[in-house]
């Protein structure tokens, strides 16, 4: 992935499809990329002037001191725009008071210094040097707002500390907490300080933390909510709306049912299935550890081990009192039917969805051995000396097959009856099924295809040879990537 940096401030451009065109001589093998919603990574050192940016837009616009600007932004979640239509729909004074912010032109928050003051929180008087009065207009003695100060830090509240006075909403000054806080307690300053730092990703409904591990301290700022997937610097790829590895074409809400059912239908539960048949009344998994057909359950229902039905203790060797289930039900053996059918359909979707993923991780692998064989072609004496096709081709590779392996979640659920059951009729979707499937498969078979021609040893092969090895991965690279753009 390309970086570059913009001014004094150290952002990553990443916008993915506008940097990784396929060169080629061939006019009618140029790949021109879409217009995309470009994505910030935002590194640690460049996150306070990230902060800044906004804040001045802020204070210049309203005329406002920086606490000011910074409890606005916090209460708005850093959305300047939201901001500023909230100003133009209600008007200032509205804004001010939703967000706690209390602007007074002829406050004067210093006090005569021979003046007593009396501290209505402790009850005492104390000299006007060691009371503090907010924007608000409430005065209390340092000591206990220090120790408010020092309380809300610990609860996690230090983005937005409110005065001390009943009814109060107004925010107090940052610039107040720092200076009192510091004497006592310098630690605890700094953790004050980090927390109104991070309060512009944490807030912020445009950025998000790189959830990399370990943490790459990097941050992604988006143009647009509607962006779905991005990349970090550090070569992270994940979905912007859920923090879950890029999940495409599948949606959030199939991503987490797919993996939850993933994690259900493990090993651990397969076997409970098998073994296990669950009580009528609590439905927990009960096993049978004897030969009689009536089981008990530990919260003491009886039932059939045959058809799962609640029954009574009175039993003999040959039969339950009052039961029986050996007559043949329709209705039963069609929800068996269509369990069974339904577990069958999982299994494949999920052994296609695993096979694609394991060749993913065997691809990743595959990176280091493909860049060595370029680097050992280009100091060879050749007239060919870009390889960047090779790099181009991989990337296509990886991001080709991470789609393909999520498109079996996506027909899993998209033709399923869990999610669209009354979005469709069967006819509909049995056409639409169809459709998607004949993609999947020109997917799948240039995929295979791809990954074939990257494998081959072209360090080791005359120039006529690695010609045509180019000239097949720059198509199936441009092949690929308009199929997945259509997944």
């Amino acid at each position: 992935m390309e970086d570059s940096f913009s001014g004094d401030e150290d952002y990553y451009y990443s916008d993915r499809d506008s940097l990784d065109g396929l060169e080629n001589d061939e006019a009618d093998l140029q790949w021109v990329p879409p217009k995309g919603s470009s994505t910030k990574v935002i590194t640690r050192e460049s996150l306070l002037a990230a902060q800044k940016e906004d804040l001045r837009r802020v204070m210049e616009l309203l005329s406002l001191r920086e606490h000011h600007a910074r409890t606005l932004l916090i209460h708005y979640r850093w959305d300047v725009e939201k901001l500023l239509a909230v100003l133009v729909e209600n008007g200032k004074e509205s804004l001010f008071n939703e967000a706690g912010v209390t602007v007074i032109d002829d406050a004067d928050p210093m006090l005569p210094l021979s003046s007593m003051v009396m501290c209505d929180i402790c009850m005492e008087e104390v000299a006007g040097d060691k009371a503090t009065k907010m924007d608000c207009g409430h005065c209390f003695c340092n000591d206990c707002w220090t120790e408010h100060f020092i309380v809300k830090i610990n609860e996690g509240q230090s983005k937005r500390i409110r005065c001390m006075a009943h009814k109060c909403n107004a925010i107090c000054d940052e610039a107040v907490v720092r200076n009192l806080v510091s004497k006592k307690h310098p630690n605890l300053a700094e953790k004050f300080e980090r927390f109104l730092l991070e309060s512009f990703i944490e807030d912020n409904k445009m950025v998000k933390w790189c959830p990399s591990t370990p943490h790459c301290g990097n941050a992604i700022r988006v143009e647009e909510v509607e962006v779905c997937e991005v990349e970090c610097a550090c070569g992270a790829q994940f979905c912007f709306s859920c923090l879950s590895e890029a999940h495409s074409p599948c949606s959030c809400s199939m991503w987490d049912l797919w993996a939850k059912k993933c994690r259900d239908e493990s090993e651990t539960v397969n076997w409970i299935t098998v073994h296990t048949k669950p009580c009528p009344k609590c439905h927990k998994p009960v096993e049978k550890n004897g030969g009689c057909n009536l089981v008990s359950c530990i919260c003491g229902q009886a039932f059939c081990w045959l058809c799962g039905g609640a029954t009574g203790r009175d039993h003999t060797w040959s039969r339950i009192a009052g039961h029986s289930c050996g007559r043949y039900k329709e209705d039963k053996a069609k929800k068996t039917e269509r369990a069974k059918r339904e577990l069958y359909r999982y299994m494949h979707y999920h052994n296609r969805y695993k096979a694609h993923t394991d060749s993913f991780k065997l691809e990743s692998k595959l990176k280091e051995t493909v860049l060595e064989k370029v680097s050992i072609s280009e100091e060879r004496e050749s007239r060919l000396r870009d390889f960047s096709w090779v790099t181009n081709g991989l990337y296509r590779l990886f991001r080709s097959r991470r789609v393909l392996s999520y498109s079996y979640p996506f027909a899993f659920y998209m033709f399923g009856e869990e999610l669209f059951k009354d979005e469709m009729t069967d006819e509909e979707r049995e056409i639409k099924q169809h459709l998607f499937e004949d993609q999947q498969q020109q997917l799948e078979a240039n995929v295979e295809k791809l990954s074939k021609f990257l494998e081959e040893p072209f360090d080791q092969y005359p120039d006529d040879k690695v010609m045509e090895i180019r000239m097949q991965v720059i198509n199936l690279s441009v092949i690929t990537d308009t199929l997945c753009k259509k997944m």
